[in-house]
Order: C-alpha cells, then structure tokens, then sequence
C-alpha cells in the first residue's frame, strides 16, 4: 500500500493537473456507485451506469477542474502550513467557495438529468426549504429526478443526502490528497 502511494505521489509530482482530474472523476464515481448499492440498494442488475458515467464525467471535467483551481487560489489567499492556516483555509473553503460550488454541481447535475433551467431552480429552491419553509441541508436533489416523496420521510436519509455527503467526503479526501502532495 506504501508503494502504491509512493506512487500516486509520484505521478501527482509529474502530472499533478491530469493525476487531479482523473482521481476526482474516479471518487466522484466511486461515491455514486456506493450511492446506488449501499444507500439505494439497487444491486448490481439494476445499477444504473449511465448515471454513473454522468457522475464520473461531472467529475472529471467539472469538480476536478475547478477544486484544482480553487485550491491554487486558496494556497495564495491563506499562506503557511500551520494548524491556524489550515482552519482559515478551511473556514474560507467551506464559507465562501462550497455554496457556489455545490449549486453549480447541482445545475450542472440536473442539465445533465434533462431538467430545464426552470425545473433546476425550483428543485434547488423545494430541496433547499421544504413546504413548511424551514430550511435544511437537504441540498443535493436526486441526480435521477424521480424519487417519491413519503419514501424518502420512510428512509431517514434519503440518497440524496447520502449523494451529498458523499460529495463533502471526496472534497475532503481530494482536498487531502492535493495538500499532501503538493
């Protein structure tokens, strides 16, 4: 396992733009397939693979390209390696670059799904606040569109949430794996 991540070192060394865009497109389909098996429990026969190659290109040339750049602009904005640079980094990450990001994953996320930039923003804005008006973090609303809504109240997590958790795990892990190697 060392080697293996001697080697991916390496590789992030040589070609850190390439090696960045492929593992965020690799972990950003790995969270989907775990989405569909573990969260939706679909199973291998109806595991849907389209979604899936939607969620890895989303990935490989959305999430990749822009966290990458994102994490330039930050080393610049927040400069040192102490434990106080790596909480402001964190705090100017998660306050002011997240919510632009994820709403634009999200549209990216719906176009891709067929939704009219209408139908975007209202399942943006019903996903965001629910019909009592009380906001959650409920932000991710199901990549297929389709899901029924006393089944996610049966759930207690509905894959959306999971979806976004998801997404906030392989931000962190790429986060992780750009400030080790850099």
């Amino acid at each position: 396992m060392a080697g293996l991540w001697r080697s991916y070192q390496v590789l992030m060394t040589k070609y850190p733009w390439t090696v960045q865009l492929v593992t965020a497109g690799s972990l950003v389909g790995v969270g989907d397939v775990i989405s569909q098996q573990l969260i939706e429990r679909r199973g291998l026969a109806d595991h849907n693979v389209r979604r899936t190659a939607k969620m890895m290109g989303i990935g490989f040339f959305f999430v990749g390209p822009v966290i990458g750049s994102w994490y330039k602009v930050l080393d610049r904005l927040v400069v040192g390696g102490t434990k106080s640079a790596a909480m402001k980094k964190m705090l100017v990450d998660q306050l002011c670059f997240a919510p632009g990001f994820l709403g634009a994953f999200l549209c990216i996320s719906g176009a891709l799904n067929g939704l009219t930039l209408e139908e975007n923003v209202t399942k943006l804005k019903r996903a965001a606040c629910g019909p009592d008006r009380r906001c959650h973090l409920e932000l991710l609303p199901d990549v297929e569109g389709q899901q029924d809504v006393s089944n996610h109240h049966k759930s207690g997590l509905s894959s959306t949430t999971m979806m976004m958790m998801m997404m906030m795990i392989i931000m962190i892990l790429h986060s992780f794996v750009v400030c080790v190697c850099v």
